[in-house]
């Protein structure tokens, strides 16, 4: 007899998180100047007047997509470091970024638009930074967070091939010793 699973480990395949993945893969391959809601909702398997019915319009879309993005990354490290403690609980945390950094169609945003994504950054680095701090507790704190993050945005910039350079350097910046 199959168990439910909890609802934090079922698949969403609602309506709305259809839509928000079409988004993902859209904005990867035409950047969000060039984003055709056309396009979002054949990738999704959805008509027009159905996206609208679930956003409005474009701008409307690329908000509920920038929290949605959020979530994953929020939901994602959370179970990454869940039931950890102290140096295994952050280390786990620079494990999620590094392989969520190398997972994440949105990457390549970079390459489309860059002026679009290095706006979006002044924004998310501050909230970015504030989260891993909390992690990170001591006098240097704040320095070590920033750091990471600093190293972390250059390899979404510029992407490496090489996982275990970029955990090392992450590791580095808040003074992980391995």
């Amino acid at each position: 007899m199959n168990e439910p699973q909890p609802a934090s480990l079922v698949e969403d395949t609602s309506t709305r998180h259809r839509i928000l993945v079409a988004t993902a893969e859209v904005l990867a391959r035409s950047g969000q100047t060039k984003l055709s809601l056309s396009e979002v909702a054949l990738q999704a398997g959805v008509s027009r007047p159905t996206l609208y019915r679930w956003f409005a319009d474009k701008q409307e879309l690329l908000d509920a997509f920038g929290v949605y993005e959020r979530e994953m990354f929020d939901t994602g490290i959370s179970r990454a470091t869940a039931g950890l403690r102290g140096p295994e609980k952050l280390d786990a945390a620079l494990r999620f970024i590094v392989s969520y950094q190398q997972s994440y169609s949105g990457v390549r945003l970079v390459d489309i638009e860059p002026e679009v994504v290095i706006a979006q950054l002044a924004r998310v680095i501050p909230q970015m930074r504030a989260r891993l701090q909390k992690l990170l507790p001591g006098p240097n704190g704040a320095v070590k967070a920033a750091t990471a993050i600093r190293v972390a945005v250059s390899h979404y910039i510029v992407r490496s091939d090489d996982d275990e350079q970029f955990l090392a350097q992450l590791r580095h910046a808040v003074g992980i010793k391995q």
